[in-house]
C-alpha cells in the first residue's frame, strides 16, 4: 500500500514543524519531502534530529536553478552539491529535481550527465510554468525518456501535471497518464485540479473533479510513496493535509 508523504520546505521550522512531529507519531502519513531552500543547510540540523523518513526537492527554476540553461551549468552543479552533503544528512533515497524551462532538453542531459547522483529523479512538468508562462522541459512524455535514457535516471511521476501535458498534446488525460505509469516511476506527487486544465493547481482533494478513486486503484504502483502536494491554506496547522489524508482513506474503501 502507498507510503503517504507530507510536503514542507527546509525552512518552515517555526510553524508546521510541531504540527508534522505530532501527525507522524499518530501515524498520519509515513514520511516528509522537503523542499530545500539554497544555502539553508543550517536549518537541516533541525530536521536531522527527528526520527522520520525524509526525501528531499531540489530547488527549481524560482530559486535561480535551470538545467536547460547552459549559462547557469556552475550555479546548478553548486546547488546539487550542496543537495548531496543534505540527502547524506537526512539519509534520503531520492532527490527529486526539475528539467528547467526553455533551453534545450539536450543541455538539461548534458548537465545532468556532468553533476547527478543515483538518487537523483526527475519529476515530469506541466506546459509551462504559472505565472510567468515560461515553457517546461520535461513535460512530453517523449522529453522525460529521453532523459531516462540518456542519464539512466529514474522518475517522479506528478499526476497533476502529466493531466495539464495531456489537454496541451490533445490527449486523454488518463491514457496519457498510462503512458507515463508504463515508464516505471518510483515516486509519485498527487493533487486534485479540473480534468480538461492546463494550468497546474494544486487543490486539496476532492476541490477538482479528477477520478481520484481511478487513479489509485487502476494507474499507479501502490507500492511506490505518494508525495500529497496539495495547498496548506493555514500557516499554524496542518488541518488541510489531515482532510486529505482521510479523502484518500475514505476514496480507497
Amino acid at each position: 500500500m502507498y507510503k503517504i508523504g507530507l510536503k514542507l520546505w527546509s525552512i518552515n521550522t517555526d510553524y508546521y514543524y510541531d504540527e508534522a512531529i505530532r501527525l507522524y507519531n499518530e501515524g498520519v502519513f509515513d514520511f516528509i519531502e522537503l523542499y530545500v531552500v539554497p544555502d539553508t543547510f543550517d536549518t537541516i540540523k533541525k530536521w536531522e534530529k527527528l526520527n522520520i523518513p525524509f526525501t528531499i526537492h531540489a530547488p527549481h527554476f524560482n530559486h535561480g536553478v535551470n538545467l536547460a540553461d547552459y549559462t547557469k551549468f556552475e550555479y546548478n552543479k553548486n546547488i546539487f552539491n550542496q543537495m548531496f552533503k543534505i540527502a547524506d544528512k537526512l539519509n534520503v533515497e531520492y532527490i527529486i529535481f526539475h528539467p528547467g524551462v526553455l533551453g534545450d532538453i539536450n543541455e538539461t542531459i548534458k548537465q545532468l550527465n556532468k553533476i547527478k547522483d543515483d538518487r537523483m529523479i526527475v519529476e515530469n512538468k506541466p506546459p509551462y510554468q504559472v505565472p510567468s508562462m515560461r515553457l517546461c522541459r520535461g513535460s512530453s512524455i517523449e522529453e522525460i525518456k529521453k532523459i531516462v535514457n540518456e542519464t539512466n535516471l529514474k522518475i517522479c511521476l506528478d499526476i497533476g501535471h502529466a493531466i495539464c501535458s495531456a489537454n496541451y498534446f490533445k490527449e486523454d488525460p488518463y491514457y496519457y497518464l498510462q503512458k507515463f505509469q508504463d515508464l516505471n516511476p518510483v515516486y509519485y506527487h498527487f493533487v486534485d485540479n479540473f480534468i480538461d486544465n492546463t494550468k497546474d493547481k494544486h487543490l486539496n482533494l476532492g476541490h477538482g473533479n479528477y477520478d481520484i478513486h481511478y487513479i489509485l486503484n487502476n494507474i499507479l504502483n501502490k507500492s511506490n510513496p505518494l508525495l500529497l502536494e496539495t495547498n496548506k491554506n493555514s500557516k499554524i496547522d496542518l488541518n488541510d493535509f489531515e482532510e486529505d489524508i482521510k479523502f484518500i482513506k475514505y476514496i480507497k474503501e
